[in-house]
């Protein structure tokens, strides 16, 4: 049976199809390779994937209703699907929100309409975000805490992809799992993430924007951790006992609230130079401190973050200097 996994061009995309591909499974990728950001990095992680056996890809816009519909039938094998196609970034959202509407919001519709026709559909598994937890300031940030205050229409777009989910999951018992990620980082990362940003600034002589004078928190998640998280939640399909819908909801992340200086330092530690800042308000839609809670997590999925940012940011740098030949 076949995996279909959507946005395989994507960061998290490429790494989840990579590893079910190295464990045998084939994989259909889905992808629109739009130019939010530079459209040859997404084509050369595809090179990777379609150098394995078993990966074959349609490029096409998981907000399109006939697309969709027209791949699901020209692959009856397909019984799970990984959907992590989605138009990503908080501040994107404030200069393009019909696309965040668009892509999440209606591309999470297109896509459970066509799950609930799969016959032999055993599991959706789809990626939310920490951004759903707005400015809540009880930390960690437990599955348990409410989350109707988004700070972004981002965070609201991923926060409509959970009620969604679950409204299918009631009406057609279809099991789904929600993950939310916490800033995740690594090798064949997005330009647009942080880590992305600083090591490019900063081997080009340029300065590093920093917000809030440098006073934040994150919670990075290395890319493999996710990966690791995202395969035990696929494998572990949400039970229906007829009483209450198939859907589960879990927080991937390292479970550590890092400051953000710690995290240039090692950047700077690793690229081996010192980086420029540049000071700067605190931007809208931004908060200052992330942290998960991986109770539940742990409990379910067997999750267990391995990766240290002082183990994972000189392995980030190493992917950059060998990707951009420096």
């Amino acid at each position: 049976m076949t995996v279909l996994v959507t946005g395989a061009a994507g960061f998290i995309g490429f790494h989840v199809a990579k590893a079910l591909l190295e464990r045998g499974e084939p994989v259909l990728g889905l992808d629109n390779l739009n130019a939010y950001y530079d459209v040859k990095l997404k084509q050369t992680r595809l090179a990777i994937l379609h150098a394995a056996k078993g990966f074959s890809l349609v490029q096409a816009d998981i907000a399109d209703p006939e697309a969709v519909t027209a791949a699901f039938a020209a692959h009856p094998a397909l019984d799970r699907v990984v959907h992590l196609a989605a138009q990503a970034g908080v501040r994107h959202s404030m200069k393009d929100p019909h696309a965040y509407v668009r892509s999440n919001v209606g591309g999470q519709v297109v896509l459970l309409e066509a799950c609930r026709r799969l016959k032999g559909l055993r599991h959706v598994v789809y990626a939310s975000s920490s951004s759903v937890y707005g400015g809540n300031a009880k930390l960690p940030f437990s599955i348990h805490d409410r989350t109707d205050a988004p700070l972004s229409l981002y965070a609201a777009s991923k926060k409509e992809q959970e009620l969604i989910a679950h409204a299918y999951a009631h009406i057609w018992r279809l099991p789904v799992t929600g993950l939310r990620f916490f800033t995740v980082y690594g090798p064949w990362g997005r330009p647009d993430m942080a880590a992305y940003i600083f090591a490019r600034r900063i081997m080009a002589g340029e300065p590093i924007p920093v917000f809030n004078n440098g006073d934040m928190r994150r919670d990075f998640t290395f890319i493999g951790d996710i990966v690791a998280g995202v395969i035990a939640a696929l494998d572990r399909p949400p039970a229906d006992d007829g009483r209450h819908p198939p859907a589960k909801l879990y927080n991937l992340g390292n479970s550590r609230s890092e400051p953000l200086p710690r995290y240039i330092a090692l950047i700077e530690e690793a690229l081996g130079r010192k980086a420029a800042i540049e000071h700067l308000p605190l931007q809208p839609g931004d908060v200052k401190e992330t942290y998960a809670d991986i109770e539940e997590s742990r409990r379910d999925l067997g999750f267990e973050p391995r990766v240290s940012i002082e183990e994972g940011i000189p392995r980030f740098i190493a992917w950059f200097r060998e990707y951009h030949k420096l």
